[in-house]
């Protein structure tokens, strides 16, 4: 990554960081900062000893460091679509396994491309939840600027949600597939050693996984001697404030939904009682058996309808609120990372200023310019990795929301169609009562 001149952040306090002389600088101007050898490949050259799966299986592909060195390569527009893939990965065929100390749930991982990376042009791997969480740790610590996309949440309330079931195993598996296709489709994530790793090494050795996992950002440590941010530029500063707007829109819209789904299931109730009264009714009502039988079939009907509405509801519509809630919370933990970064950069900068003054000629402070490298490189991933989520949050909402409205809309459907049809089984009863009246 080539550097400019260093760029003012925006800054509070007595003295603007503006008004600080960058040391390298003459009295007045600031001349063009050399990019440190190694800012470039930062991840690589600090956490490069670390790039072995939990069983010790080497890694050796290559990996780049930030986005902003493919802007060339890749044109980010509104249209993901749009962009040339050669890697595609699926996770599908849950399976069950019960040991004598554990039951876990397996996915197939199904992996095809034609980068050089890879030794082979397709895997196909088992992996189980443990394994993708040991995935995204290693990519936050590796790619520590970059968003890293969520996991579906691990833990559920027992005797609640039965982690076992049918349902829930299919919903996590749609949420680890989509995980995948988030890294894969990441003009960097992608390219990631671990990444490789997981996609095409047979096995994991689940012991020493679990000893290698670390904390969300425990590798990420920038000392900044108890300096303060002064403040986040404006762009940054707007991202957040967003990212709290979208956080109260999303939990009281997956707060009412949950309401919603709730009366639905307790309405579905009071029909599934409501329709057999009529059945019973027309036991003893032969003249009425016909339409009052058509009116339990139609409640029967609507009931259905209802299910399938709520089962999308819940299947569909509430997952992807609370991806995109994990997605906030991730996206706001880069954004710490960026101020931490800054924050260092701005300590550095003030403290090598005030050792200018006191010597006569300065030794060239390559820690505050590999900083401010570090600051431009983490700048650019965030702006990219936003506009990248941002265009995927556009067509997923608008995905949902016309998936929403389509579920809808057959739900109403087949409750007109199913009261349309006791209409003709009332009218046939009219002429017969007229005829034996007349007589």
């Amino acid at each position: 990554m080539s550097a400019g001149t260093p760029k003012s952040l925006a800054s509070s306090g007595q003295k603007p960081i503006q008004e600080i002389c960058h040391p390298l600088g003459a009295e007045e101007t600031a001349p063009v900062l050399t990019p440190s050898p190694d800012v470039g490949n930062t991840t690589t050259s600090i956490r490069g000893k670390d790039l072995s799966l939990p069983n010790g299986t080497p890694v050796e592909t290559s990996s780049p460091a930030s986005s902003s060195s493919l802007l060339n390569r890749l044109q980010l527009d509104d249209d993901l679509e749009g962009e040339t893939r050669d890697l595609f990965v699926t996770v599908d065929d849950p399976k069950k396994h019960v040991s004598t100390m554990e039951t876990y749930i397996t996915y197939k991982v199904t992996t095809k491309t034609t980068r050089v990376e890879f030794d082979l042009p397709e895997y196909s791997v088992r992996r189980r939840y443990q394994d993708f969480d040991w995935l995204r740790t290693k990519l936050e610590d590796t790619q520590p600027t970059h968003l890293i996309p969520p996991l579906p949440e691990k833990f559920v309330m027992k005797g609640v949600v039965d982690r076992f079931s049918e349902e829930f195993v299919e919903t996590r598996r749609k949420a680890l597939d989509k995980f995948l296709k988030r890294v894969a489709d990441h003009p960097v994530l992608s390219f990631n050693e671990h990444f490789n790793a997981f996609l095409s090494a047979k096995d994991l050795n689940k012991k020493q996984g679990l000893a290698l996992l670390s904390k969300m950002g425990e590798s990420v440590k920038y000392v900044t001697g108890g300096y303060k941010l002064r403040s986040r530029p404006m762009e940054f500063a707007a991202m957040g404030d967003y990212l709290d707007m979208f956080t109260q829109k999303l939990g009281t819209i997956d707060r009412i939904a949950q309401r919603i789904i709730k009366e639905q299931s307790e309405y579905q109730v009071e029909l599934r009682v409501y329709g057999p009264v009529y059945t019973t009714w027309a036991l003893s009502e032969a003249e009425l058996q016909e339409p009052l039988e058509g009116v339990a079939s139609c409640v029967a009907s609507c009931s259905n309808a209802l299910d399938e509405l709520t089962q999308d509801m819940s299947e569909d519509f509430l997952p992807v609120l609370r991806e995109y809630v994990l997605y906030i919370d991730s996206m706001k933990i880069v954004l710490k990372k960026r101020d931490n970064i800054q924050a260092e950069y701005e300590s550095k900068l003030e403290a090598a200023a005030f050792r200018k003054e006191e010597r006569a000629s300065a030794t060239v402070p390559t820690d505050v310019e590999k900083c401010h490298d570090r600051v431009e490189c983490c700048n650019a991933d965030l702006k990219s990795d936003w506009d990248r989520w941002q265009n995927n949050k556009r067509q997923d909402f608008r995905q949902l929301l016309t998936g929403m409205a389509d579920h809808n809309i057959q739900y109403y459907e087949k409750c007109l169609a199913a009261w349309e049809s006791v209409i003709p089984l009332l009218r046939d009863k009219q002429p017969q009562e007229t005829e034996t009246d007349e007589d």
